[in-house]
Formats: C-alpha cells, structure tokens, sequence
C-alpha cells in the first residue's frame, strides 16, 4: 500500500488500473445512454436507467467506481505536479512537441475540464436519479424527461460537448498508456491496443456528445 501511494511508478499503477476501470464504466454508460437513439420517447432508455439505479449489484460497485474516480483524480494531479517539479525547463532540451502530442503533455489541463464537467453531469442526472426520481416518479417524471428539459438550454449542451471533446483526447493518451503501464506491452499486440485506443476515444465521446445536439435540435423526443 505504501508502494502505491508513495512512489511514481505506485501512482502510475493505481492510474493505470482506475483508469481501465472507468473505460470500462465509460463504454456501459455509453451503451444505455445510446438507447435514446430508439426514438421512442425513452421507453426502452428509461427501461436500461431503471435498472442500472435499482439494481443491488450494481449500486454496491458504484461505491467502488467513486473511490476509483477519487483515486484517478488525485494521484494524477500529484503527477502533474511532480513531473512539472522535475522538468523545470520542460522539453526545451528533448524537442517537446516533436516527441510527444499536444494532449499528452494537457492531461492535467483535460482532466481539470472533464472534472468540472463531471460535477455538472452527476448534479444533472446522478443526483436527479437516485434521490429524486426514485421518491415522485411518474409518466412526465422520468431521467429521459431530464435529459429534454437540460439539452433545451444551449448553454447546457455547449458544456456538454467542449468535456466530451476533452473527454476524446483525455483517453487517446491514457487508454494505451493505461494497458502499457500494467505491462500488457508487446509487438504483437501493442499496435491493436493503439488502435483500439483511438477508436474508442473517439466513437465514445462523439456518442456522448451527439445525445444532447440532437435532444436540443429536436430530433430525438
């Protein structure tokens, strides 16, 4: 536990595996919110959200799923800033942008967006779900319900669509840093995890993201 929680290469592990852990999450939560794609007025939606809210199993792994986003969040803040300690003349030696991407070097900065963007998301809809629905829950009453009401302000919408786009590059560095950290590192595989990688950060969040454009403009009811 020391290891973990007090050495680089510890923080990166307990990064690499929260962060496989909300892929996972990420790629469940995509495929119910996807259900409003149905078009029918959120029946089968409001049928997977129920479920997910309801179920024992899987409110006890919630519990678990936080703890992960809490440890994510801090460990990689305390990375950020060591490795800003330790490079105090940042890649003006090793030729910086010509070694490594602009969104790697910003996972601090995209991560403090998805984080401001998460609270949005968990006062919208998390919070709504779990104590408010469950208490007065009726035909006009439902999560889907929500989600019109909040994608008819623009502004709401806009905010959704920048955390996914910084949701997009957050994972196009970390979903195959994530597996190379835990050492599942080889030439015969590595190659399909990157590209794995790339379809993943960007088919996800532009799903996300389309959910609310087409609520607001009306297309999805």
């Amino acid at each position: 536990m020391s290891f973990l929680f007090s050495s680089s290469l510890g923080r990166k592990l307990v990064m690499a595996v929260t962060g496989v852990s909300l892929i996972a999450f990420l790629l469940v939560h995509c495929l119910i919110n996807a259900m409003v794609f149905f078009n029918d007025g959120g029946a089968t939606f409001n049928v997977a959200a129920e479920f997910m809210s309801s179920n024992w199993l899987i409110r006890t792994a919630e519990i678990g799923l936080f703890v992960g986003l809490l440890l994510h969040i801090v460990q990689g803040l305390w990375l950020v800033g060591d490795n800003r300690k330790k490079r105090k003349s940042r890649y003006q030696i090793d030729g910086g942008s010509a070694n490594s991407t602009w969104y790697s070097r910003s996972m601090g900065l995209l991560g403090t967006i998805i984080l401001i963007f998460l609270v949005l998301h968990l006062k919208h809809f998390w919070v709504v779900s779990r104590f408010e629905i469950p208490h007065g829950i009726t035909e006009e009453h439902t999560l889907f319900h929500e989600m019109v009401e909040i994608f008819l302000n623009p502004v709401a919408v806009i905010v959704y669509v920048l955390g996914c786009i910084s949701l997009s590059y957050h994972l196009l560095h970390g979903f195959s840093s994530a597996f190379q950290t835990l050492g599942v590192n080889h030439k015969s595989y590595t190659p399909l995890i990157k590209s794995l990688g790339v379809v993943f950060s960007i088919v996800i969040p532009l799903i996300f993201a389309a959910i609310p454009v087409v609520m607001h403009l009306g297309l999805i009811k």
